[in-house]
């Protein structure tokens, strides 16, 4: 598991160029909104919704429980409350928004590109950041055996395909992504001692979600560097 993270930033911006291909299609014969709803989906589905499930159990447990042991009782429960819905409908309406309001399928693309290399890299640093909360389940599994060299790779790599894909607006977005990590990584170490499979898939939706609304502010001032 720990060999594969460096891989992690490559297949966000793989399953990137697919949520921005088929936003940068759509955009020529739908509305913007229509073409970005239907890219998020795509998304949703080629991932099948690994990080939103992880972010609606954390926002359930985090929301929900009063306890560190209820915190845990609930990450384990499939089931999903109001907080976790709430985080849920949010993720996508946000995602959905941003891409949408990106002016033009170049941007769209690119921008889709970067951000989702840009979320997995975070979720990457987090992985050493702030340590696993038991020795068995998904998220321990990425942690056992991961030395710091392999997530440096990862943050190497999440930066030059945003570099690639965006240009000078891989800093900011690299700092939202960092933003997030240390957001989400305070407030698992806050409500469960640490950080889980679930707490990482929250990560990579609220850097995702961060990213896109920084995109936004950078697409409506500048343009892109290739263009």
């Amino acid at each position: 598991m720990a060999q594969a993270v460096p891989w992690f930033p490559v297949v966000g911006a793989a399953v990137g160029a697919a949520v921005g291909a088929v936003a940068a299609g759509l955009w020529h014969v739908t509305p913007p909104m229509v073409a970005a709803a239907v890219a998020v989906m795509v998304g949703v589905l080629i991932t099948g919704a690994f990080h939103e499930d992880g972010l609606a159990d954390t926002a359930d447990a985090f929301g929900g429980g009063y306890t560190v042991e209820r915190r845990l009782e609930i990450l384990k429960d499939p089931r999903h409350g109001s907080y976790g819905v709430a985080a849920l409908s949010g993720s996508i309406v946000l995602r959905v928004l941003c891409l949408g309001a990106l002016p033009g399928p170049a941007v769209m693309l690119a921008g889709a590109i970067a951000v989702h290399a840009m979320s997995r890299g975070a979720a990457t640093v987090l992985m050493v950041a702030v340590r696993a909360i038991s020795t068995d389940g998904l998220g321990a599994d990425y942690t056992r055996e991961l030395r710091s060299s392999r997530v440096l790779i990862a943050a190497a790599a999440a930066m030059a395909i945003s570099i690639v894909a965006v240009g000078w607006w891989a800093a900011p977005l690299a700092a939202a992504g960092a933003v997030a990590a240390f957001a989400t990584g305070w407030l698992a170490r806050r409500k469960i001692g640490g950080i889980s499979g679930d707490v990482l898939g929250a990560c990579e939706q609220v850097a995702e979600c961060l990213c896109l609304v920084v995109l936004t502010g950078l697409a409506a001032r500048w343009g892109l560097w290739w263009r």
